[in-house]
């Protein structure tokens, strides 16, 4: 198991010494992950990675019993997205981008992360989890 990180190293670590049980990793992922944004590409490209990363870490972590989450948010009002206010508003609103029409926020994205910290999910690993408003849909 080279390849885990410290934090990894040290659940399987309380796990065995009988101090941690069922615990969890959760990675904030971004739709960025499946969606291309060329100006962004640099962006998109760790997010994807990320997302691999989740399912490698999931399959060698579950012999453990450590499940690995990812949480992908779409578009959430912050700091950040608050310089393309305008564009977005117009692309929720008016032309529907997400099928829940209106901004996440970052309570959406908190809740989920809610939802895996207390065991909501017991059965589950190397899920990616969307906050997107149904972004992630393909329609027509």
């Amino acid at each position: 198991m080279k390849l885990d990180p410290f934090v990894a190293r040290e659940m399987i670590r309380q796990v065995q010494s009988g101090q941690a049980q069922n615990p969890k990793i959760i990675n904030i992922g971004s739709i960025s992950a499946y969606t291309s944004s060329p100006s962004r590409a640099e962006y998109c490209l760790s997010k994807a990675g990320l997302g691999m990363m989740t399912r490698l870490w999931a399959d060698r972590l579950a012999e453990f019993g450590i499940n690995v989450y990812e949480i992908r948010p779409g578009i959430v009002a912050t700091d950040l997205t608050s310089v393309v206010k305008d564009k977005y508003d117009h692309l929720i609103l008016e032309q529907g981008v997400t099928p829940i029409r209106r901004w996440g926020q970052p309570e959406d994205v908190g809740k989920a992360v809610v939802a895996i910290a207390q065991d909501l999910l017991p059965f589950s690993t190397g899920e990616v989890i969307n906050v997107d408003g149904g972004f992630h849909l393909s329609r027509l």
